[in-house]
């Protein structure tokens, strides 16, 4: 039974294809000329290329097992390729640089091994170009705080470049049905050597997770335009947090500004006692305690009482009433509240007095 051709490839008569490829990827790059300058070295990778021509084709594998190198070489009759044998004679190309190049699938075919980083060697192969990666494609991804908040789903539809060629990425990003928000990289010129791209549409998918903060980058790894001897960019997505009517954040903490007053009631109202009882109302919010009512993101409403005397720099915590945090969800920030404390413009004699009984008052 012949096994030349196996033999060559250091591999046995019940090799599947993938061992074939294997065993002729590790011997060709072993000795590939430019790599190898032992004096047999272009032979062997002349009988690399041959045996793996032969072993690749199931036809021409099929009439070498069964007939050997003479009826492969020299033809069988008709009757015997009817099993999927190949009938005509073979003859090897005689270019194994040729059978090279079509297995690695390109003109450069030891480009697939390098990066932008270091180059990886091969025996001492240095390649003609080394693969680059464009800089990544950064842009910013508004989010409420009640997405932040709850977390969410986002889907992000992109178009680019495929192929081996391409001119520029564009990429379309739909946030929600009123929200579009539109991304390019740089140009690129590619060469042009009648190789043609398309554009494709692809849809990623950001799960927004409870607690990310301002910063948060997102990264979708080689999502940017294909071109030749680079490596495609990758696309990343920065969180950035919309102003929120209510809250504003701080770290894990949310800061709730609530407004009390020592205005006086308008000059509309008439009656002197009412106008005294509203004052010393006022002034009791400020100085001797209140509650406040605060509405929470996730739709609870939560009295918090106010016991202290409020200044200018007066804070209430309340404890556990903040944001998640996004490494544990369960555990969540404070609650902070700050108070703007609304003075009159201007106030009458009458209405000094009536501050002063309201400050000297003792039961």
């Amino acid at each position: 039974m012949c096994s030349e051709y196996y033999d060559k490839l250091e591999i046995n008569r019940n090799a599947t294809d993938a061992d074939i490829k294997k065993a002729y990827r590790r011997l060709s790059l072993k000795f590939h000329p430019s790599s190898n300058k032992q004096p047999e070295s272009a032979e062997k990778f002349y009988q690399l290329g041959e045996a793996y021509d032969v072993l690749s084709d199931p036809r021409k594998k099929a009439t070498y097992d069964k007939f050997g190198v003479e009826g492969l070489k020299g033809g069988i009759p008709y009757e015997f390729g009817s099993g999927g044998a190949w009938s005509s004679k073979y003859v090897y190309h005689g270019n194994p640089d040729k059978t090279f190049r079509q297995f690695f699938g390109s003109d450069n075919p030891f480009a697939d091994f390098y990066t932008n980083d270091i180059p990886l060697l091969l025996g001492g192969l240095l390649p003609e170009e080394v693969k680059t990666q464009d800089p990544p494609i950064e842009r910013d991804l508004h989010l409420s705080l009640d997405d932040l908040f709850h977390g969410c789903t986002k889907k992000i539809k992109i178009s680019r470049r495929v192929g081996r060629f391409g001119t520029h990425v564009h990429l379309a990003v739909v946030i929600s049905s009123k929200e579009t928000l539109t991304l390019r990289c740089h140009s690129q010129v590619m060469n042009d050597d009648g190789y043609t791209s398309g554009i494709k549409d692809k849809i990623l998918s950001i799960d927004v997770k409870p607690g990310w903060k301002e910063g948060t980058k997102v990264i979708f790894s080689k999502e940017g335009d294909q071109g030749p001897n680079k490596i495609p960019a990758d696309i990343v997505f920065v969180v950035r947090q919309k102003i929120h009517p209510q809250f504003k954040r701080q770290n894990n903490d949310l800061i709730y500004k609530a407004q009390i007053s020592l205005a006086m009631v308008s000059h509309a109202q008439r009656q002197e006692r009412k106008r005294e009882r509203q004052l010393l109302l006022f002034a009791q919010q400020a100085l001797t305690g209140c509650s406040v009512n605060v509405e929470t993101l996730d739709g609870r409403l939560l009295n918090v009482p106010i016991n202290d005397i409020v200044h200018f720099t007066y804070q209430k915590v309340v404890t556990g009433e903040g944001m998640p945090l996004s490494h544990n969800p369960l555990q969540r920030g404070n609650l902070i509240l700050i108070f703007g404390i609304q003075f009159p413009e201007r106030l009458s004699p009458d209405r000094k007095d009536l501050i002063k009984q309201a400050l000297l008052f003792k039961n």
